[in-house]
């Protein structure tokens, strides 16, 4: 019916366009060009990329933003629900050409971004919440609105940390970010900073000039290598914001809509030419090996996406899928530091296993490690503390550890490889090695006294005799004929060992997982 029949209703409805028009104009065609030229999206252009097409409900819509002049101005965040290849998950944007996208103090109620009504939203639904992150947290304006500076202890952080517990929450950096949105990025199951623009720390340039009297560079601060390669505050950097929200669609694609679900199973995929693993790794230890490589050659064809891959690189993590099934994936790599854990792989790998088992999906740990990375500088960084940190995440999880023993694995580093709950198995390659620790440094250890003692000349000698005499007593057949692991297997059956283990993990009951 047309409202011309209705003329009550025209001037209600002419006020909803006038006030949607003055929403979905955002900060103004000059700053939105602004954003443009940098390669920046607005934060419903970002969220329509993301987006199946038709699918975004907005909440929110009419929110405004104070202005000096008292003109109406759109919202700093903007929120709702829409489908992601086909799920649909709660999303939030902050628009950083809308007063920095600073977190609406002046609002009877958060829209998101610091807590507030999207996140609440996806956690009374079970649903995955995606954080489009690009703003400075606070705004001098907004507070000013208010009236009166916060008590920063009386916020409350309700329901970040609680949304962690029930759904995934996947966080991407599109631009600069500071306070508060800083902090939010890294309260999240993964994250994902663009090179280009990505930025973020807890006081920007400004701050940092007015505090220390430095001058200093946004991305030198705080840029996408800053934060993947040496603070691990966020997981993956990729070139611009088209590939960041390519990957939020893929980290999606592995995981759960909440801890009360598995994965989706995916019908189609292919296997690789399992002979290649012999060529690919070597049964020497003195012989490093791809890693990746390796990991191709037992999962599905193009499966594997690697989490955090410049930091902690002596283990790698990710996700991938075992005949459809999506598993996590930890693995040695004897290429960085011989594959010792040091405190980063250490932090990735408490940080990734407790990924796995909040969201039931089960791990396959490839191991080669000769343990925790020793020296001055490993003990001064604390390696043991934050070591013990992964072996705890590792010991208690609840979903199934599938450990494939590779090559070596000594000491504490060894421990952190695998799980005795009831659902783990260990499966070993004949090219394992395996005790306390290695033979030589073992005897090295052990008689120094008679070693020092020796005549320089026959102190090889020696050293090799004793390595030998051990090396007869250690081997780790004697292990497998007393049942001190489940399985030896020909590497080349990896695959087939691995997706029966999964294909039965999937079956589990749920409840049998949840503490």
């Amino acid at each position: 019916m047309s409202i011309e029949h209705l003329p009550e209703w025209a001037p209600l409805l002419e006020d909803l366009e006038r006030r949607r028009e003055i929403a979905l104009a955002g900060s103004g065609p000059k700053k939105i060009e602004r954003e443009h030229r940098y390669g920046r999206s607005t934060a419903r252009e970002r969220i329509h990329k993301l987006a199946d097409p038709d699918t975004f409900l907005e909440f929110g819509t009419f929110v405004l933003t104070p202005t000096e002049d008292g003109s109406p101005l759109a919202s700093t965040f903007i929120c709702g629900i829409c489908d992601i290849d086909g799920r649909t998950v709660a999303i939030g944007a902050e628009d950083y050409s809308v007063e920095g996208g600073g977190t609406g103090v002046h609002l009877a109620r958060y829209k998101g971004g610091w807590g507030g009504f999207v996140e609440e939203f996806a956690l009374g639904y079970k649903i995955p919440f995606v954080m489009l992150i690009n703003g400075v947290g606070g705004s001098i304006l907004l507070q000013d609105e208010i009236g009166y500076p916060e008590l920063q202890s009386s916020n409350p952080t309700f329901p970040m940390f609680d949304l962690l517990e029930h759904v995934p929450v996947i966080a991407a950096v599109l631009g600069p970010t500071a306070g508060s949105s800083a902090a939010r990025a890294n309260i999240s199951h993964f994250s994902v900073m663009t090179k280009d623009n990505g930025c973020l720390f807890a006081g920007g340039p400004p701050m940092v000039k007015q505090a220390l009297g430095l001058e200093v560079d946004k991305f030198a601060l705080g840029g996408a290598d800053v934060h993947t390669r040496s603070s691990g505050l966020i997981d993956n950097q990729v070139a611009n914001e088209d590939e960041a929200l390519a990957t939020v669609k893929r980290v999606l694609s592995y995981l759960p809509n909440n801890v009360s679900r598995y994965a989706a199973i995916v019908s189609k995929w292919e296997s690789s030419d399992q002979d290649r693993l012999l060529s690919i790794v070597s049964p020497s230890m003195r012989r490093a090996y791809d890693s990746h490589a390796m990991i191709n050659c037992i999962v599905d064809n193009e499966s594997f996406f690697e989490i955090a891959p410049d930091y902690g690189r002596s283990l790698r993590t990710g996700f991938a899928r075992i005949e459809g099934h999506a598993v996590g994936i930890l693995a040695s790599d004897c290429r960085f530091m011989a594959g010792s854990l040091d405190v980063p792989s250490s932090l990735k790998q408490q940080k990734f296993v407790e990924l796995c088992d909040r969201f039931n999906i089960p791990i396959a740990y490839f191991v080669d490690v000769p343990g925790f990375l020793v020296g001055p500088k490993a003990e001064e960084a604390g390696v043991l503390r934050f070591g013990a940190l992964a072996l705890k995440a590792i010991q208690q999880a609840k979903v199934p550890v599938y450990t494939v023993q590779v090559r070596r694995s000594f000491g504490l580093g060894g421990v952190a490889t695998g799980c005795r709950n009831p659902l783990s198995v260990r499966l070993c390659w004949p090219s394992a090695a395996w005790g306390d620790m290695p033979i030589e440094g073992g005897v090295e250890a052990a008689f120094k006294a008679e070693l020092d003692a020796a005549k320089p000349e026959e102190r090889a000698a020696l050293k090799q005799a004793l390595a030998k005499r051990f090396e007869e007593q250690t081997s780790i057949w004697r292990t497998i004929e007393k049942f001190g692991a489940e399985e030896m297997i020909d590497p080349r059956d990896t695959r087939k060992y691995l997706a029966r283990l999964v294909r039965l993990a999937y079956q589990v009951p749920l409840p049998a997982f949840r503490p």
